[in-house]
């Protein structure tokens, strides 16, 4: 019969028990789990990153601003939607950064976000050459997380006249390829179709170079 007291022997069994539940949990479940998603799904466990002339471009679960030296969007390529995920210690003020996602935050009855709204539309409405009315929500309003990668097909169709002076090539062609990259809903009812800004515009590098 043991001589140890009780409430020793409850500490030893209490330990044991962490020791076995440390190493399953935090040893042996994280490594399977590791395992099985390098092999069945590496591609979207290593970030759904996307390559470009044997560079790493992005991720296609990230959204990337098309912008020049001086901030201002390129013509020759898709946007994105505006971004609120902005680091406040730069001074380019551009979006699309992982390290800051959010939201702003404000509600739709918010005169700062009615104006920036309107502003938006003017100049997604001017850049593009159409009429302010057929822009779509999206263009003039940020996603929740701030790092959306995606357009709705209204957004990047309005766009191909633009991008298609920008590169000299038939509008048809570039509405071809917006349609190509339109995916579907997820499981066929979940969320709306949509556009990969970085992959649309990738392809777009690749079968209409801009310098050409």
């Amino acid at each position: 019969m043991s001589r140890m007291p009780s409430f020793i022997r409850q500490h030893l069994a209490g330990l044991r028990v962490l020791i076995v539940l440390t190493v399953i949990t935090g040893v042996a479940y994280p490594l399977l789990v590791f395992g099985i998603a390098q092999v069945g799904f590496h591609h979207q466990a290593n970030g759904s990153m996307v390559s470009y002339q044997g560079k790493v471009a992005g991720s296609s679960l990230l959204c990337q601003e098309f912008t020049g030296a001086k901030g201002n969007p390129l013509p020759q390529y898709f946007q994105p939607r505006p971004s609120n995920a902005v680091n406040p210690d730069s001074k380019t003020g551009y979006g699309c950064d992982p390290g800051f996602s959010g939201a702003s935050n404000l509600g739709p009855n918010n005169a700062e976000l009615t104006k920036t709204i309107k502003q938006r539309r003017a100049e997604v409405a001017t850049f593009n050459g159409v009429t302010p009315a057929s822009v779509p929500p999206d263009a003039v309003t940020a996603s929740g997380s701030g790092l959306d990668p995606d357009i709705s097909p209204q957004y990047a169709y309005l766009q191909v006249n633009r991008v298609a002076r920008a590169r000299h090539a038939g509008p048809a062609a570039i509405r071809a390829l917006v349609s190509h990259h339109i995916t579907g809903r997820a499981i066929g009812f979940l969320g709306e179709p949509g556009v990969d800004v970085l992959t649309l515009n990738i392809a777009l590098n690749q079968k209409f170079p801009a310098g050409r």
